[in-house]
């Protein structure tokens, strides 16, 4: 009579309504990816290029949140404290790792954000206003060794084109007057207006200015040409190997979500990422399409903090805002 009642018991309660398991029936709703920029750069291209083709593998929409301020921690930190559901995701770019090499005071730690893939390099290019007298970048070298320097503007402390600018500082003796501007676009304009004398941004910002003619690409930061600037030559093909960093982005989940969806968003962007018709759509922009492994991404990550770090340190680099 008791085991009988047990086992009632047991099947009773299974049949009552408890709490979702997210790595069951996930997705079951929208999935939302945070990009922490404003609408327009070269994150937010890929991001939402990337969530189109991956909602269609996974059959759920995902919808595209941009929260854009304080050199991308505003986004970063929105997701580091998001219930790890498997429903908010993060796709940053490198300030989600060199923020805390250059910020005191930050209000989430680093390991509450867990990669989850690499989605896609945007070659950096070096630019230049288009009737400069610079046309390479031993020219940039030599012109800003010349009286006060040259003004390089940036997307602020911390972001890839200040990277750019402290390893041509430090590797190079080049003297520049590092001039931070609130976004990428805005950085371009500045060199476009003849505001500043050089900048550097991701190939999907300025591609489309270099081919009007309103700017000069000088080199490239990337291991290899960008296809659509095939006569483009990279820093390291003009002697300068240590010139060298990437607009790179990818996803990131908070800590605590569930593996089982980790894994499954990881293989859903892989899929995404051999869709031929996002291939052309991130190649026209050239946007290498990266993805790969779970342990990929890691291992990439502490390659590019490695690299970075004393870079940050040898040049001081800080933000105290």
């Amino acid at each position: 009579m008791h085991r009988r009642l047990t086992l009632a018991l047991v099947l009773a309660a299974s049949l009552l309504p408890g709490p979702a398991r997210a790595d069951d029936a996930w997705p079951n709703r929208p999935i939302h990816f945070v990009v922490p920029f404003g609408p327009g750069g070269a994150n937010d291209i890929v991001a939402r290029a990337v969530a189109d083709a991956t909602s269609k593998v996974l059959g759920q929409a995902i919808v595209v949140d941009n929260r854009p301020g304080a050199g991308s921690d505003i986004g970063n930190s929105f997701v580091a404290h998001a219930a790890p559901d498997g429903y908010t995701f993060l796709t940053p770019a490198a300030g989600v790792i060199t923020n805390f090499m250059i910020r005191a005071h930050m209000n989430y730690r680093a390991d509450d954000l867990v990669p989850v893939v690499m989605m896609a390099v945007s070659p950096s290019v070096i630019i230049v206003p288009a009737d400069s007298p610079i046309r390479d970048l031993k020219g940039l070298v030599a012109a800003s060794k010349q009286g006060p320097g040259l003004n390089f503007s940036t997307a602020g402390t911390g972001s890839t084109p200040h990277f750019v600018a402290e390893m041509l500082r430090l590797h190079s003796g080049a003297k520049l007057q590092i001039i931070p501007y609130r976004s990428g676009g805005d950085s371009v304009a500045a060199v476009a207006g003849k505001q500043v004398d050089a900048t550097s941004e991701g190939s999907p910002v300025v591609l489309g200015q270099i081919k009007a003619g309103r700017l000069r690409a000088i080199a490239s930061t990337w291991n290899q040409r960008i296809a659509a600037l095939p006569d483009l030559p990279t820093a390291a093909e003009q002697g300068f190997p240590d010139i060298f960093i990437g607009h790179w982005t990818g996803v990131f989940a908070p800590k605590g979500t569930p593996e089982a969806v980790l894994d499954r968003l990881n293989a859903a962007v892989n899929q995404a990422l051999k869709n031929p018709e996002l291939r052309a759509k991130l190649g026209a922009l050239a946007i290498e399409p990266t993805g790969g492994s779970r342990a990929d991404f890691r291992k990439f990550l502490a390659g590019e903090a490695a690299r970075l770090g004393p870079i940050a340190k040898g040049a001081q680099m800080r933000d105290d805002n």
